[in-house]
Formats: C-alpha cells, structure tokens, sequence
C-alpha cells in the first residue's frame, strides 16, 4: 500500500504540477492579452492623432479654397458690372450712330433751293452737326443698370 499512495502523491504531484503549468499559461495569456491591447489603443491613439492632424489639414485647405472662390466671386461681380456698363454704352452708341446715319442721309439728299434747282447742303454743315454728337458723353453708369 505504501507504493500505491505513492503513486497517489506522484499522480497528486502531477495534478499539482498540470495545475501549475495551467496557471502559468493562463498567467502569460492574460500579459500577452494585455500587452496586445496596450499595442492596439496605443494604434489607436496614433491613428486619432493623424485624422486631427488631417482635419486641420483639410480645414485649412478649406479656407483657403473659400478665401479664393470669395475674391473670384468679387473679380466676377465685378466683371459683370464693367460688362453691363459697356453693354449700356454700346446701346447708347448704336442709337447715336443710327441718329447720324438718319441725319447723314437727310443732309444728302438734294434740296429745292425754289429756283428750279437743287443743292447739296455742304460738307461744313455737315461737319459741324458730326461734331456736336461726338462731344456728348455717354450716359451709362454701373448704378443705373439693376443686377
């Protein structure tokens, strides 16, 4: 019998040191598991750290992409005014040159002097009533055009 409780306390020896070696493994799981979530938050965190850093990127981008349509949509108010002016004054030119080509073609035409004969009114005359229409300034102004 002494042999057989030997054997016990070898095989109870045993169950202690499976108990161990299972303690032991349990034991550098739960450091490697905690080594493994120390490494993912510290990812984590570096990845937080660099969409911050993007964001600021971006934001940056942002405002300078606003800043730059701001100063286009000014330069084109702008542009739209000056074309709007010109347009105006354009107009205002066709109705002065249709006016002068009125009066060109009445100045032309023969005229009854009551004598039996005709004139042509002459080219001073002319002249002179071109003159008169080409000193007058052009009326047209941005403010007068309503956008």
């Amino acid at each position: 019998m002494a042999s057989s409780s030997g054997k016990a306390t070898s095989s109870g020896g045993s169950d202690e040191d499976l108990q161990r070696l299972m303690d032991q493994r349990k034991k550098n799981r739960m450091v490697s598991n905690r080594e493994s979530a120390r490494r993912s938050r510290l990812r984590k965190q570096k990845h937080l750290d660099e969409l911050k850093t993007q964001l600021s990127q971006l934001r940056m981008e942002n405002n300078q992409v606003m800043a730059t349509i701001s100063v286009t949509m000014q330069h084109y108010t702008n542009v739209e005014a000056e074309n709007l002016v010109l347009r105006a004054q354009v107009t205002e030119l066709s109705r002065r040159l249709d006016s002068l080509n009125q009066i060109e073609s009445i100045m032309s035409q023969p005229v009854d002097s009551g004598w039996g004969g005709t004139e042509f009114v002459d080219e001073f005359m002319g002249n002179s009533l071109s003159c008169v229409y080409a000193n007058l300034p052009i009326l047209a102004a941005s403010d007068m055009i309503p956008y």
